[in-house]
């Protein structure tokens, strides 16, 4: 699970990365404290790598049950703000990456090279 405030830039990022990486190895979705829409450049950066993100949709934490998940990502430094049960996963990472959203398209190419780069490393160590 990969968890940001809204679901709409740095973790559907990192889903689709998860699932260019991890297909047919993990399980990937990702959700947000409140649910909003995907950023329409967070779809156009990821297009220009070739990761389509487009179909993916913004989902809200509370939709889902923290005991589905092994490992659960916050990728905004709102972990402190996860309730207690998602946070005592096998694995809880709290990644703390710059929001894009609003910045100019140059921050969410430095952001996508840095979710890239470590969803790799997770999905290597989940497989």
């Amino acid at each position: 699970m990969f968890v940001c405030k809204q679901n709409s830039c740095r973790s559907q990022i990192a889903e689709g990365f998860a699932r260019t990486f991890g297909k047919d190895k993990v399980s990937i979705t990702s959700s947000g404290l409140a649910k909003s829409e995907v950023n329409p450049t967070a779809i156009e950066v990821m297009l220009e790598i070739g990761i389509d993100i487009s179909e993916q949709s913004s989902k809200p934490l509370s939709d889902f049950s923290a005991e589905n998940y092994d490992a659960v990502i916050s990728l905004c430094g709102c972990g402190v703000n996860l309730p207690p049960e998602w946070v005592t996963q096998e694995i809880f990472e709290d990644w703390q990456l710059d929001d894009p959203a609003g910045q100019p398209i140059e921050t969410f190419r430095r952001v996508r090279d840095e979710i890239k780069e470590r969803v790799a490393h997770l999905v290597e160590q989940m497989s």
